[in-house]
C-alpha cells in the first residue's frame, strides 16, 4: 500500500529545521570540546531521528548521508574514534550538505543529490583512515542490579562503556528511574525495523535509551531476531514505560527491571522532557519526588504566522474603533456609555497585551545562526576569535527578528574583517592571540539594544578622513573641521570602504550604510563607539514592536500628526522673544543648550492658516545624540497607535513612517522623526 506522505511535508521540514540548529550548535560545542560526551550524544540523537524521518518520508539520499554520519558518530560515543579537527570539519560538511538538501526539499520538494563524496569521507573516518583509533583495552565498568538482566548477564554484571557509565551513575545520583527492557516483536512482523524505530520514539518521549542490544543501526536495519533490549533514564515508572510500549502493534515488553547503581562520577547529562527538546537543568533535582515534580510539561501548538498578522490587524482595528468609542462618550457624556468604555478600554488592553507578547520571540532565533558564521569566517581570515553571545533570551517582534538577520551579517563580518587583528600582530602588541567579539542584546523601556563589539583596532579617524577625501566624499576643509563622532559617520556613507582590495569578505562598497539603512527602516538607530586601539562597538537600538506604538498627537495648522513616543524627549512652551537667530536657523536655548527649532507646518509645508498664537508648543525631538525641536499648534495628546504602511506608490516619503485611521474615522500622518532630521 503506497501512502501519501506529501501531507507530512510542512512537519518534517519543521522538525528538520529544529534538528539543524541542535545539529550545529552541539557541533560548535563539540569543537571546543572534544571530550563532550552531552554534545556528543546529542549531535548521535539529531542525526539518528532525521535519517528516520528522512527514510519515513522517502528521502533516500538524505537518509543514506546521515546515516553514514550515525556510523561514524556511534564510533566516537564507544570511544573507538577521537574528535579530531578533520572529523569535525567533515561533520560540518555534512550538517552544510544536509541543510541543502532540506532547502532543496522545501523549495522543490526533492532532495535528491549526490553525497558520495561526503560518504567516501565518512567511511574513511570510519576505517581509521583520518583520524587516530584509541586503544582497543578500553576500561568497563560492573553494574549491579536488583534482578538478573538476562541469560547473558546472569553472573550480575554487563559491560558498559565510560560514556554509558557516566550517565547511569549521573541519573542515579538525580533520581531518575533506570531501567533494563526486553521487546519481544512478533513473529509475523513484516517491518521489524520500524517496529523498534517507534519503540524508540516512544521511549525517547519521555527518557533517553542508554544502550540496546543490538545496537541501534542493527535494530535500524532489521538485523535482529524478534527481541532486543534497551537500558532507559526516565522519569516515568515502570508500569508507564510497559504501557507506552506495549500500545505499539505487534510489539510486547516481555521483561522490565529496575537498576540500582552505586552512585558515582556526577556530570551534567541531558534527560528530555516530554514536549522539549532543549536541555532544562533546571527540571533534574537531587531526588525522585522533587525530579518528577519539576517535569513540567509545556503544551505548545504550532501557528501559521499569517494567522497571527491577521490577529494583529483585528486588534489594531479594535484599539482604533475604542478610541472612537472614547471619543464619542467624551462627546456624549452617557454615564452608562462611560462604564462600558472603560471595560472595553481594559480588555483591550489585555487583549493587545496577549497577542504582542504572542508575536514575540527569543532573538536567539537569530543569534544560533552567527557561531558557525564566525568559525568559518575565523578560518578563512586566519584569526582566532573567541565568540561570546549574552541576552539571547530577549525578545523581539516577530516583524523585527525577520528583518534584523542580515544587518548583524553585516556587523559581525566588520568586526572580525576590520576590528581584530591577526594573531601575530595581536602578540606584538601584548594581546591575546584570540580577538574576542561579543553579541550581546538587552530591554530597555520599550527598545532592544543589540551591540557587537570587538576588542581589536578600534577606528583610525585619520584614515577614514583620508579616505572620504581620496574618494570625494568630503573635502579637506571639510575633514579640519569634523569632530571624531562625525568623522566616524562616514563610515556610514554609500559606497565607502577602508579596506584597500576587494574580496569574499569585503571592499565592494556595501557595507555599513546598508546596515543604517535596513535599520532605520525598523524605525530603529545605530551607534558607534569607537577607541583606537582598544576596540569597537555598534550599537543597534530597535523598537520591541512595529505594529502598536505609542505615540503624540499633534497639530500643525489644518492637519493632525503622530510622533512616535520613542523619539520624545519632552515638551514645553515658548513665545517669540523666545527664539533667537543664529546663522538663519531658528534657535532657542534650554536650560543653556542651544536647540534648533523647526516649525512643523512650514517642513511639510501644511496647508491652512498659520496660528498666531502669542504662545507656541515645542516638541524636543532626538536622534542618536542630536535634538530638535518642532513648533506645533496643539498638543491634543498621548495615544495607542496602529501603524499602517502607506504602500509602495506613497511609501519612502522623508519624514513620513506611515498613517493610522484615527477614531473619528481620518487618516492621520506618523511622522518619522529619523529621516526628518
Amino acid at each position: 500500500m503506497n501512502m501519501d506522505m506529501s501531507q507530512y511535508l510542512d512537519v518534517f521540514l519543521e522538525e528538520s529545521k529544529e534538528h539543524l540548529g541542535s545539529l550545529n550548535h552541539k557541533l560548535l560545542e563539540l569543537e571546543k570540546n572534544t571530550s563532550d560526551l552531552t554534545a556528543l550524544n546529542e549531535i548521535f540523537r539529531a542525526a539518528h531521528t532525521l535519517k528516520g524521518m528522512s527514510a519515513t518520508m522517502g528521502f533516500e539520499d538524505l537518509a543514506d548521508l546521515t546515516h553514514h554520519m550515525e556510523d561514524v558518530l556511534a564510533d566516537l560515543k564507544e570511544g573507538l574514534l577521537t574528535a579530531n579537527t578533520t572529523v569535525i570539519d567533515i561533520l560540518f560538511k555534512c550538517f552544510d550538505r544536509i541543510q541543502l538538501m532540506v532547502d532543496n526539499i522545501e523549495s522543490t520538494g526533492t532532495g535528491s543529490l549526490d553525497n558520495k563524496d561526503l560518504i567516501k569521507k565518512l567511511e574513511g573516518i570510519k576505517r581509521g583512515e583520518l583520524t587516530a583509533t584509541m586503544e582497543s583495552d578500553r576500561e568497563y565498568h560492573e553494574l549491579s542490579t536488583e534482578l538478573p538482566l538476562t541469560d547473558r548477564a546472569a553472573e550480575n554484571s554487563l559491560d558498559f562503556n565510560e560514556y554509558e557509565m557516566t550517565v547511569l551513575k549521573d541519573a542515579d545520583s538525580k533520581g531518575f528511574n533506570i531501567f533494563h527492557v526486553l521487546v519481544h516483536v512478533d513473529q509475523g512482523c513484516v517491518m521489524k525495523s520500524v517496529r523498534a524505530f517507534m519503540v524508540y520514539r516512544a521511549v525517547e518521549e519521555d527518557g533517553e535509551i542508554i544502550k540496546s542490544i543490538p545496537t541501534a543501526q542493527d535494530l535500524d536495519e532489521g538485523r535482529f531476531e524478534n527481541d532486543f533490549e534497551l537500558f532507559i533514564v526516565t522519569h516515568l515508572s515502570q508500569e508507564d514505560i510497559q504501557k507506552n510500549i506495549n500500545a505499539i502493534s505487534e510489539v510486547t515488553v516481555s521483561n522490565i527491571h529496575a537498576i540500582n547503581i552505586k552512585s558515582g562520577l556526577a556530570m551534567p547529562v541531558y534527560f528530555p522532557d516530554k514536549d522539549e527538546s532543549k536541555t532544562n537543568e533546571d527540571d533534574i533535582s537531587d531526588n525522585n519526588d522533587e525530579a518528577i515534580a519539576s517535569h513540567k510539561v509545556r503544551h505548545t501548538v504550532r501557528v501559521d504566522i499569517e494567522r497571527l498578522d491577521n490577529l494583529m490587524n483585528l486588534v489594531g482595528e479594535l484599539v482604533m474603533h475604542k478610541g472612537r468609542l472614547e471619543q464619542i462618550g467624551a462627546t456624549s457624556k452617557i454615564g452608562e456609555l462611560n462604564d462600558t468604555i472603560e471595560q472595553i478600554d481594559r480588555i483591550t488592553g489585555e487583549l493587545q497585551s496577549v497577542v504582542m507578547k504572542v508575536r514575540m520571540v527569543p532573538i536567539e532565533q537569530v543569534f544560533n545562526r552567527f557561531p558557525r558564521m564566525v568559525r568559518d569566517l575565523a578560518k578563512e581570515l586566519n584569526k582566532e576569535v573567541d565568540f561570546i553571545m549574552e541576552g539571547k533570551e530577549t525578545e523581539l517582534d516577530r516583524t523585527v527578528i525577520d528583518e534584523i538577520g542580515d544587518p548583524l551579517v553585516h556587523l559581525l563580518r566588520n568586526a572580525i574583517d576590520h576590528g581584530l587583528e591577526l594573531p601575530e600582530k595581536r602578540e606584538k602588541l601584548g594581546k591575546n592571540r584570540q580577538g574576542m567579539v561579543i553579541l550581546r542584546a538587552r530591554h530597555e523601556g520599550n527598545n532592544v539594544y543589540i551591540e557587537v563589539e570587538d576588542d581589536g583596532l578600534g577606528v583610525d579617524v585619520e584614515k577614514i578622513k583620508d579616505r572620504a577625501i581620496d574618494r570625494g566624499l568630503i573635502s579637506a576643509p571639510e575633514a579640519e573641521k569634523m569632530s571624531v563622532e562625525e568623522a566616524i559617520n562616514i563610515l556610514f556613507y554609500p559606497g565607502f570602504s577602508t579596506t584597500d582590495s576587494v574580496s569574499d569578505v569585503s571592499g565592494r562598497g556595501v557595507g555599513l550604510d546598508v546596515v543604517k539603512t535596513k535599520i532605520e527602516v525598523l524605525n530603529g538607530e545605530i551607534f558607534i563607539d569607537s577607541k583606537a586601539g582598544v576596540g569597537t562597538k555598534f550599537v543597534v537600538k530597535l523598537p520591541l514592536t512595529l505594529a502598536i506604538i505609542q505615540a503624540l498627537m499633534v497639530s500643525a495648522q489644518d492637519e493632525i500628526y503622530a510622533i512616535p513616543l520613542s523619539n520624545v524627549d519632552e515638551t514645553t512652551i515658548i513665545t517669540e522673544n523666545d527664539i533667537k537667530m543664529i546663522q538663519n536657523q531658528e534657535v532657542i536655548v534650554m536650560r543653556g543648550t542651544v536647540l534648533p527649532i523647526y516649525r512643523l507646518s512650514s517642513l511639510l509645508e501644511t496647508p491652512g492658516v498659520m496660528a498666531s498664537e502669542k504662545e507656541m508648543y515645542v516638541v524636543v525631538v532626538r536622534k542618536s545624540e542630536r535634538q530638535i525641536g518642532l513648533i506645533v499648534d496643539t498638543l491634543i495628546g498621548q495615544q495607542e497607535i496602529v501603524i499602517k504602511s502607506l504602500g509602495k506608490i506613497l511609501g519612502g516619503i522623508p519624514g513620513i513612517a506611515g498613517a493610522i485611521v484615527a477614531g473619528d474615522g481620518n487618516v492621520r500622518l506618523i511622522l518619522d522623526v529619523i529621516t526628518l532630521f
